[in-house]
């Protein structure tokens, strides 16, 4: 499937992907889904850094993954927190692999060296794909959010992106990098 940064456009469809995660289980600890004019804000946001891919179809979005500052204190600059959410049609088809191999690239490119997903469980799912990307278990956050009448656990998963070894300079902005990666397909 394609895959290329995210545009205005493709909000509604973002939103339809993300909305039951939000209403129908505890995927996400939001807890109503944001408007789409929320969305739009969010994604332009993050664009200004990190990026924000889509996989699509035509004109129907299929999954998006993108990347989020971990923390704000200057020595976690180099390290990101990943999500990646795929309509329920289109699971287990290869696109959240696909979405999140070149949201990988595209950061390495960056200079980021670390990439951390939580899992809010249980989701059987998407610690089975994260573990197939090379993410590896480093802990579980007990009772981290209440919803939909329940206690949730969030399991926390790390995955090197670069080689410790090198010097850490300061990542680049995604805008720098974007005439450089051409247009994603």
């Amino acid at each position: 499937m394609p895959i290329r940064f995210a545009i205005p456009g493709d909000v509604p469809g973002i939103n339809a992907i993300y909305g039951p995660f939000v209403t129908d289980n505890a995927v996400s600890f939001e807890l109503e889904p944001p408007s789409d004019e929320r969305m739009g804000e969010r994604i332009t946001g993050t664009l200004q850094q990190f990026p924000w891919l889509v996989s699509y179809s035509g004109d129907r979005v299929l999954g998006y993954a993108y990347a989020s500052q971990y923390r704000q204190r200057a020595a976690y600059q180099w390290t990101v927190e990943t999500t990646v959410y795929v309509d329920a049609q289109s699971r287990r088809t290869g696109i959240a692999r696909g979405l999140y191999q070149r949201l990988f690239a595209i950061l390495r490119q960056q200079g980021y060296y670390t990439a951390y997903a939580g899992i809010a469980l249980p989701n059987q799912g998407s610690i089975a794909l994260h573990q197939a990307l090379g993410f590896e278990s480093i802990g579980i956050c007990r009772a981290a959010g209440y919803k939909l009448g329940a206690w949730h656990d969030v399991s926390w998963w790390q995955r090197p992106l670069g080689n410790y070894d090198s010097p850490a300079r300061p990542p680049k902005p995604l805008p720098q990098l974007r005439a450089a990666l051409g247009e994603l397909t």
